[in-house]
């Protein structure tokens, strides 16, 4: 784990504790936090893809459906990705 992770998956919590409990229900906050976490304690690439994918698809809806904008959906997806291995990997 390095700082860059540990400070993206900060980002990731600022950003549900300020727009989480209005912005978003609570299986949608469940499923970003669940990816956060997954990425963080991941080792390697290879365990990451189903939650940026689930993540994704969750941003993807909230976009379509008028609740958060496309940046603010983009930015929680940076996020979220630099808390992995590897940044920039979706």
């Amino acid at each position: 784990m390095t700082s860059e992770r540990t400070h993206a998956y900060g980002r990731v919590v600022k950003t549900l504790d300020d727009l989480g409990p209005t912005k978003l229900q609570p299986g949608e906050l469940e499923r970003v936090r669940d990816a956060a976490d997954t990425l963080i304690f991941a080792a390697s690439n290879d365990e990451v893809r189903p939650a940026l994918d689930d993540v994704q698809e969750l941003a993807e809806h909230l976009v379509v459906t008028g609740r958060w904008t496309e940046e603010r959906a983009e930015e929680l997806l940076r996020d979220i990705e630099a808390c992995g291995p590897v940044a920039s990997i979706a």
